[in-house]
């Protein structure tokens, strides 16, 4: 059972890693667009700091600090969705609707991990 747990844990790690790389490279491909110059440091702030925040409770000195990481990535994760569906209602291109559609469905799946941690790490599960 402990290694399922560390795991899950390291893949949840690449995925947040893939997610943050993933993210990049789309704002690089929409940065043509002016407009979304300071939207894109949003989304590429907020979706790194996801998987910052989860790296940071690993070395928390206490279960409320290693909550407190995890919530702020779960707000990060949050902000990272807002920031998505901004650039969905501007852009209409194909290949970069395809591909916000994948970054939100990954991010929905990720806050749905970390919301789920969070109740089971406050004893609500």
């Amino acid at each position: 059972m402990q290694n399922d747990r560390e795991k899950f844990k390291k893949e949840f790690i690449k995925r947040l890693i893939n997610l943050s790389i993933k993210v990049i490279k789309f704002s690089e491909s929409i940065k043509k667009h002016i407009i979304f110059y300071s939207i894109l440091d949003q989304l590429v702030r907020s979706t790194t700091s996801i998987g910052a925040n989860v790296i940071e409770a690993k070395s928390s000195s206490s279960t409320k600090d290693y909550i407190h990481y995890f919530e702020t990535a779960l707000k990060s994760a949050n902000e990272t969705k807002y920031w998505i569906y901004i650039i969905q209602n501007i852009v209409n291109e194909e290949n970069l609707v395809k591909q916000s559609n994948e970054i939100l469905k990954e991010v929905n799946e990720i806050a749905n991990i970390l919301a789920s941690s969070l109740l089971k790490l406050k004893g609500k599960k």
